[in-house]
């Protein structure tokens, strides 16, 4: 399978998300528990990765699944950092409001590539460095308010609390990423046992989450296993069914592409979804939205281009057949005259 296959269908799929959350409101709020949402989606992946797996040991004895303890214990780690990180975007938000939030949250765009040089030793050459800079650049514009509008002022008017645990959300949120693609490339696992390793601590960390909503909340409204399908519909279930695959294909892209392509992915999805919410809510297309979408592709085709087709290289000089029976003419007439 093509990278770039999976890459516009996490794209796709990415988009759809933030749209099928909102339909399944009623009224503007969620008739079920939405903290139950990722703990089902978490089951999900860990039961489509453990039927590949499955499949995979019965065609082919020799998978390779890396057992011992030093290698399984680095598998909880994503769980614990995107867990932390919950809770800074919870902080975050006490201090800035939500546009500001969403505009300080394209930092993960750079920070992913730093730390992506950094940890994972790979190299990018100037043109991609620019390209990620303008991706920043451009899903930032994409989001910009009009300058006439109040909610503009608020964007340099957060207490410096605000910034700081901003800055630290984007650098976790791209550690995350980093991290998990150094596990799924460390070793030549199957990609569906290191899954499996992936969303079994994926679903013990979601399930600690419900029980201390219960213990936070004095189970009033009694434990969550027995209000986990609650107020479910068709429309939860297909948010359900969208963050499971969105995570099966992460992780695909994690083994055999890398970060940047899902920062890309991510990016562009984020574009996808205001487009679409003009056709679907009440969304109104801005002129920052226009700019901030071609400043995008301009960054994607920077980045994924061959060097060659963006930059005008001289044509090598060939020589013609007469130039070169001069040149032997000249010799010749020189050889004479110092004989």
């Amino acid at each position: 399978m093509q990278w770039y296959f999976v890459a516009a269908l996490l794209t796709i799929l990415t988009s759809s998300q933030g749209i099928l959350t909102t339909l399944s409101q009623s009224n503007g709020k969620y008739k079920y528990d939405y903290a139950t949402v990722p703990f089902l989606a978490e089951v999900f992946k860990l039961a489509v990765s453990c039927v590949f797996l499955w499949r995979e040991c019965r065609t082919s004895p020799s998978v390779r699944m890396t057992t011992d303890w030093k290698s399984v214990r680095l598998y909880p780690i994503p769980s614990i950092i995107y867990l932390v990180h919950n809770n800074v975007q919870f902080a975050t938000l006490v201090y800035v409001d939500t546009s500001t939030y969403q505009i300080m949250g394209n930092l993960k765009i750079v920070t992913t590539g730093i730390l992506f040089r950094l940890f994972l030793r790979r190299k990018l050459s100037h043109l991609q460095w620019m390209a990620i800079v303008l991706l920043a650049v451009g899903t930032t514009t994409s989001q910009v308010k009009g300058c006439g509008e109040a909610s503009c002022d608020s964007l340099f008017s957060a207490p410096i609390q605000g910034y700081a645990l901003g800055i630290l959300s984007a650098c976790m949120s791209a550690l995350a990423g980093v991290y998990t693609e150094f596990l799924m490339k460390k070793n030549n696992d199957t990609l569906y046992w290191q899954n499996v390793q992936l969303y079994t601590f994926g679903v013990i960390f979601n399930m600690v989450r419900l029980l201390f909503d219960d213990f936070r909340g004095e189970f009033e409204n009694g434990p969550w296993w027995q209000r986990i399908f609650k107020g479910y519909s068709v429309t939860t279930w297909l948010v359900v069914l969208n963050l499971g695959s969105t995570g099966l294909l992460v992780s695909w892209l994690m083994k055999y592409a890398d970060n940047i392509v899902k920062v890309y992915s991510t990016s562009m999805a984020m574009l996808l979804t205001m487009v679409l919410s003009v056709y679907l809510f009440t969304f109104k297309p801005t002129l920052q939205l226009f700019l901030g979408i071609i400043i995008c592709m301009m960054s994607l085709h920077m980045y994924f281009a061959p060097p060659n087709t963006l930059v005008d290289l001289p044509l090598p000089v060939k020589a013609t057949p007469e130039s070169l029976k001069d040149v032997s003419v000249e010799g010749r007439s020189d050889l004479r005259t110092n004989s």
